[in-house]
């Protein structure tokens, strides 16, 4: 059997790394699925101490004051609008990977009852801690 060429298998292992961050790219801004109305999730990442839990979601470009966060059945509902940006003149979109729309994201807690702690936001991103009560 003869060696195989590096050239050829460089570029197979290349593609299908570049197949998987496209995979992972609409997994993170996939359109949600409700009939009311079409939106994007905003990736979350969520730790838990003996405090509490502290949650971020990745949110570019988004007004801050439109940002709703609020608690349903168990989880926490963070919801808002990113609008396109405004041009100052006629312009072709060339490219559009960042969403924009209505978004709304349910993350699921632990078990247990929940208090917002703080919210701020940094670098794009929405910071909430929740105490954990009783």
């Amino acid at each position: 059997m003869p060696p195989r060429n590096p050239s050829v298998w460089m570029w197979g292992d290349a593609r299908r790394m570049l197949d998987e961050a496209e995979r992972l790219h609409r997994q993170f801004f996939e359109l949600g699925r409700s009939a009311r109305q079409p939106h994007w999730e905003p990736p979350v990442d969520v730790f838990e101490t003996a405090e509490g839990l502290f949650i971020e979601v990745a949110l570019p470009g988004v007004d801050p004051g439109g940002v709703e966060v609020s608690f349903d059945s168990g989880a926490l509902l963070i919801s808002g609008e990113r609008n396109l940006p405004e041009v100052s003149e006629p312009a072709v979109v060339r490219r559009l990977e960042i969403p924009y729309g209505r978004y709304e994201r349910r993350v699921p807690l632990p078990a247990g009852r929940y208090q917002l702690g703080g919210r701020q936001f940094v670098n794009g991103c929405l910071m909430l801690s929740l105490r954990k009560l009783g």
